[in-house]
């Protein structure tokens, strides 16, 4: 394993499963010290008893991404923790309404999918970049989906907001393009982790359909991925959303 991230603090929001417990794994495992943000404060500190056996140093703080005041909040916890923050990763989110059609969806169904979705994503990534900017270094990934590039029938509120986080990444990379802080995205396919539970199993089958491998992303392969993309050695990226689709992706 490579320790591409010693003296390095990395946020991850959406820290206590999934993928971000699985990307805070990774940029641990590299030597980097971890703050996991997450509104589930139990399972939370259940991932930092992992991590911190592992040898990681962790420190939790909930958050709750859609809250500005939240999120706020976190950062100045961490800095006065870590004293700063190289990395910043969110991949809090939620699927929403999800097997029909956009007919029957509720608004506010819709609206709270957005609202965490994009607009955390956009919380997150001002408050990543006001502590990054003095530094003039930083690293920040949102995860968005394939169903933002290409839309998913029966999830138009997911589709919505995703495609608002690939909108977010590829303009805010631009204008810090002339800095040392990168802004990217990711956009996987159907990832085999707890969030499948919210979702029907005809719906889950539509989108492994889609997908030419015919199987579903691993864990392990998001982190590896997203760990490269905040890594010094991915320099040269930066408003671009990265496919982890299993060939789903064609253009």
């Amino acid at each position: 394993m490579e320790r591409r991230f010693v003296q390095q603090t990395a946020v991850i929001t959406g820290g206590a499963d999934g993928l971000g417990r699985a990307i805070s794994g990774r940029i641990g495992a590299e030597g980097g010290a971890i703050a996991l943000f997450d509104v589930n404060e139990a399972k939370m500190i259940a991932a930092e008893k992992d991590l911190t056996a592992q040898g990681v140093s962790v420190s939790c703080h909930v958050v709750d991404v859609s809250d500005e005041t939240s999120v706020e909040a976190g950062f100045r916890e961490v800095m006065t923790r870590h004293g700063q923050v190289d990395i910043m990763v969110n991949c809090a989110g939620i699927v929403g309404p999800s097997g029909i059609k956009t007919s029957e969806v509720d608004g506010d169904g819709f609206e709270w999918v957005v609202r965490v979705n994009t607009i955390g994503s956009f919380f997150m990534t001002k408050h990543a970049l006001r502590v990054m900017i003095p530094r003039n270094y930083g690293r920040i990934l949102l995860i968005a989906s394939i169903a933002g590039k290409e839309g998913n029938a029966g999830m138009s509120a997911y589709s919505t907001s995703k495609a608002g986080v690939v909108g977010l990444v590829k303009a805010t990379g631009k204008e810090f393009a002339e800095t040392g802080i990168t802004v990217n995205g990711l956009a996987p396919a159907v990832i085999k982790t707890a969030m499948l539970d919210d979702i029907p199993p005809e719906q889950i089958k539509y989108m492994t359909d889609k997908i030419p491998m015919k199987r579903l992303g691993l864990l392990e392969e998001v982190a590896s991925l997203s760990a490269w993309i905040v890594s010094k050695e991915a320099s040269f990226n930066t408003g671009f959303v990265f496919d982890l689709s299993g060939g789903r992706a064609t253009y």
